[in-house]
C-alpha cells in the first residue's frame, strides 16, 4: 500500500529534514512540521488546523492545503512547508514559528561575499558569487559559505554537534542558521550550553545573557540573570540577540516567548506566548 498523503501539503513523501515525521489522528495525517509552522497550530487538535488551512492556496504550486503564511503584516502569501524551497520562503523552527515569503524573509547582515571560486563547505561544490536564498555564510568567521540544502542536512545529522565547519562557532552559528529557516535539533539550540560538546572548539561568543530593556530595573544591573523568578533573562525568541529580564517587560511567570522591538515590530517588543518548544497567488521569485 502507498503511504497516506499529508492533508496539508498534499505529499505522501517528502523531505523529513524538512517536514520532520507524520501523525496520524481520526484518519488524517500530516507531517509535524506542516502543522506546528502553521497558525492554526494554536488550535487544539489536527482536525480544525487541517479544515482551516485546507482553504489556502500555495502560492508556490497554485494547490490547496497550504498550511504556512507569511508572517508580515498585510501579506497573505501561503505555502506549503515543501514548496518553501523552491518559492525562496524562510520558515524559522524555534519560538514562535514565524515564516516569510520571498519578498519578507530575513537577510543576512554579513559583509563578505563568495568570490567566484567559493565553495560550499559541505559538498565542496561552487556557490554563487553573491550573498542568496540558496546560499549561506557563517556569521563568525564569514568565510564559510554553505548551500542551504547543504547545511541543512549537515544540521540533522550533527546534532548538538552542528557548529561552522571552518570556525567552529556553536553559539552565533546556530543562532544565525535558526533565523535563516534551517531547522536544528532541538538539543542544539534549547540549551545553548556553555560548554561545548567534544568535536566543537571553544567559540568566540557565548550565549547572551544581557537586559536590553529600555529601562532595566533589576538591582543587580544589565548583567544579573537568575535562572528563574522576575530577573531571568528571557531572549527573544526570533532573533536571540537581545534579552530582558521579566520585570523589566512586566512579562507575567508564566510567559515561555518573548520578541524585541526589531522582530515583533516597533512599539511591540513586549508579545509574549504560554505556548511551549515547539490563500492568494503572489509574484514568484525570478
Amino acid at each position: 500500500l502507498s503511504p497516506p498523503a499529508c492533508m496539508l501539503c498534499r505529499r505522501a513523501e517528502a523531505d523529513p529534514a524538512i517536514c520532520g515525521g507524520k501523525r496520524a489522528t481520526k484518519g488524517l495525517c500530516a507531517h509535524t512540521y506542516c502543522l506546528v509552522s502553521s497558525p492554526s497550530s494554536f488550535l487544539p487538535g489536527m482536525v480544525p488546523s487541517l479544515l482551516l488551512c485546507s482553504f489556502q492556496r500555495c502560492f508556490v504550486c497554485g494547490e490547496m492545503g497550504a498550511a504556512i503564511t507569511c508572517r508580515e503584516k498585510g501579506c497573505d502569501r501561503s505555502f506549503h512547508l515543501p514548496c518553501a524551497s523552491r518559492g525562496e520562503c524562510v520558515t524559522q523552527f524555534f519560538g514562535l514559528y514565524r515564516s516569510f515569503c520571498w519578498e519578507h524573509r530575513p537577510e543576512q547582515a554579513v559583509k563578505a561575499k563568495p568570490g567566484q571560486n567559493s565553495t560550499c563547505i559541505v559538498c565542496l561544490g561552487p556557490v554563487e558569487d553573491k550573498k542568496s536564498y540558496h546560499t549561506v555564510a557563517c556569521p563568525a568567521c564569514q568565510h564559510a559559505w554553505f548551500h542551504r540544502s547543504c547545511i541543512q542536512k549537515q544540521a540533522i545529522r550533527a546534532g548538538v554537534r552542528f557548529c561552522c565547519s571552518r570556525c567552529r562557532d556553536q553559539d552565533r552559528f546556530v543562532m544565525e542558521m535558526l533565523a535563516m529557516g534551517i531547522r536544528v535539533s532541538k538539543r542544539s539550540f534549547f540549551l545553548f550550553p556553555t560548554h561545548k560538546p567534544s568535536g566543537c572548539a571553544s567559540v568566540q561568543g557565548q550565549r547572551h545573557r544581557r537586559c536590553n530593556a529600555s529601562k532595566c530595573l533589576c538591582p543587580g544591573g544589565r548583567e544579573q540573570a537568575e535562572e528563574e523568578g522576575p530577573w531571568q533573562v528571557l531572549l527573544c525568541s526570533s532573533c536571540a540577540a537581545k534579552g530582558t529580564h521579566r520585570r523589566c517587560l512586566d512579562l507575567s511567570s508564566s510567559a515561555t516567548t518573548w520578541e524585541c522591538d526589531r522582530c515583533a515590530g516597533l512599539g511591540t517588543g513586549k508579545r509574549q506566548s504560554t505556548r511551549g518548544p515547539l490563500g492568494c497567488y503572489g509574484q514568484r521569485p525570478s
